[in-house]
């Protein structure tokens, strides 16, 4: 017998983990035990049918580095990922609000590649990829099984699942059970786990049959030019103003993917809740886009929306054998691409509480530590978004803002990830004054940014600046660094010049808003600065950006 397929007995099938959810969360957390454990019994329960069609409609389709890295060399799928999917040339966005030129317009990008590679995934193709991957490793993958009835044990006896597959009633009992169902959150729904957070935002999406090049949207040689050899169309297109960004993204397929996320107070979703609603919306808010998506070729090939769609969770894993990943738990925010990192981050933490119970260790404290980590990141990422809407349409800011964020992402969450450290208890002890330092920086500096961009309510969005971030030093050499091999001392070693380059970054955009707004507040950052000497650390802040216009013609 196949050690990773489930058995049977005294009547009843068994296995060593059932994943609920067939999904992305599903099945890599699924080849992700079985890379760690080729002995262990996987059974995945999945209600679609696979394969499933391609371009299919759901969001998560941009990476980022963190879950791009967990895909291409955790769990070893590059190959896959450079020829079935599209490289991506990073997050691209152009502060266009009302504005049909886009040339007369800002736009912020890259270039050429960062170091560490991202991609834009066809969601279907490669959930159908990772479907046969997985039964390849012997993996028990269920399609069209719905999960009727779930009784999870608080003692060492195993959690039952029944559920209806090939049409009969079958019953498996499971040592683990992990929950991927996605929003249908199974045992989130069945222990009352579900939390609401204040970050109110709304999304609809829809795909089309074709790719809008957004390189042709101006006859401007020099717009066309000034990106260079990137193509715009390959990269996670953000088109922003005031309480929203609409998104493009290729798809290997074929497809566009295209959407619209919003703060709900500023753009309710009934002006956008229909295909034909969004399209007159989009002629309102990015006209240029408008009229370049406004073609009978395009073929309408789905159309999705959803409210308030950004949530936590009670709990995630517990000492009683289950857990929850992917938006079965927590989801945030698709601005920065956040979905598949957290995918990683949890199904890593998961196989750390599966390996431990299989070496026969207690493992109710380290669910509880855990979970405490996860929900910390997932807390501190939200500030990059939550009450920030307001300001995306900022030319000046925003930049400054996405500067900013990346710094903070690259400097402590990317790097813990890259590092196989986000389980290591006693360097995390030690990464804990930085980890504090940091949220204690980037909570002041949101404030800070969501005042300047709120109080300079009417910028000037002709402008015309490209802002390209291959050309800042620092943003190649903090990407780049995030796949060297360091032992513990470098790490550290790195992560303080890392902080202090945070700590110079804040002191240089606190200097330019207050440049810009004299009585700007300061939000806590003269005292959270009191001991960096400015005078010391490199400029973060790309002089030639942010000088006047005609001065930097």
């Amino acid at each position: 017998m196949n050690p990773g397929t489930a058995h049977t007995s005294g009547g009843d099938a068994r296995t060593d983990v059932v994943i609920l959810g067939g999904g992305l969360a599903g099945l890599t957390l699924a080849l992700q035990l079985r890379q760690r454990d080729p002995a262990l019994a996987i059974t995945v329960i999945e209600r679609r049918a696979h394969p499933v069609r391609e371009a299919a409609h759901k969001v998560g389709e941009s990476t980022v580095e963190i879950g791009a890295h967990y895909f291409a060399d955790v769990l070893g799928l590059r190959d896959h990922l450079e020829a079935e999917q599209v490289r991506k040339y990073g997050l691209r966005y152009f502060f266009t609000d009302r504005e049909y030129d886009v040339q007369a317009c800002s736009e912020m990008g890259v270039s050429k590649l960062l170091p560490t590679p991202s991609w834009q995934l066809d969601r279907g193709r490669f959930e159908n990829f990772l479907g046969d991957r997985a039964r390849e490793m012997g993996v028990d993958f269920r399609d069209e099984a719905v999960v009727r009835t779930l009784d999870l044990s608080e003692t060492d006896a195993p959690h039952t699942v029944a559920f209806d597959h090939a049409g009969e009633r079958q019953t498996l009992e499971a040592r683990w059970v992990v929950d991927a169902s996605g929003r249908a959150g199974l045992i989130k729904r069945k222990l009352g786990l579900a939390m609401s957070n204040d970050h109110d935002c709304n999304a609809v999406w829809w795909r089309i049959d074709g790719q809008s090049d957004l390189d042709q949207w101006s006859d401007d040689p020099q717009w066309r030019d000034r990106f260079t050899p990137a193509r715009r169309v390959n990269s996670t297109n953000h088109m922003c103003g005031p309480g929203y960004w609409f998104w493009l993204i290729p798809l290997a397929s074929g497809s566009h993917s295209l959407g619209i996320v919003c703060d709900a107070k500023m753009h309710p979703l009934e002006t956008m809740n229909t295909f034909e609603k969004a399209m007159e919306w989009l002629r309102t808010h990015q006209p240029r886009a408008h009229e370049a998506l406004d073609k009978p070729e395009y073929t309408l090939q789905d159309f999705l929306f959803l409210r308030h769609f950004s949530h936590g969770c009670k709990q995630v894993y517990s000492k009683h054998r289950w857990a929850l990943t992917g938006e079965a738990g927590l989801f945030l925010d698709p601005f920065y691409s956040p979905g598949s990192d957290f995918i990683a981050i949890s199904n890593t933490y998961v196989c750390e509480l599966i390996g431990k119970d299989r070496a026969g260790e207690a493992i109710a404290p380290y669910a509880e530590i855990y979970q405490q980590l996860y929900f910390s990141f997932y807390e501190n990422t939200l500030t990059l978004y939550q009450d920030q809407y307001p300001i995306f349409g900022h030319p000046q800011v925003m930049p400054i803002k996405v500067l900013w964020d990346y710094v903070y992402y690259w400097a402590l969450l990317a790097p813990l990830f890259f590092s196989r450290r986000q389980a290591d208890l006693s360097i995390l002890a030690k990464l804990k004054p930085a980890f504090a330092e940091g949220r204690a920086l980037n909570l002041a500096m949101q404030a800070l940014m969501r005042e300047w961009g709120t109080r300079d309510a009417t910028p000037d969005l002709r402008e015309a600046r490209a802002y390209d971030q291959y050309e800042v030093e620092w943003c190649r050499e903090m990407n780049g660094g995030l796949t060297d091999e360091l032992d513990d001392a470098a790490y550290l070693a790195r992560t303080q010049r890392s902080m202090a380059a945070m700590r110079q970054l804040a002191s240089e955009v606190l200097a330019l808003a207050r440049a810009a707004i004299p009585d700007m507040g300061d939000h806590g950052l003269d005292a959270l600065l009191a001991k960096h000497d400015s005078s010391a650390h490199a400029s973060m802040l790309p002089a030639q950006w942010f000088v006047p216009v005609a001065e930097a013609a």
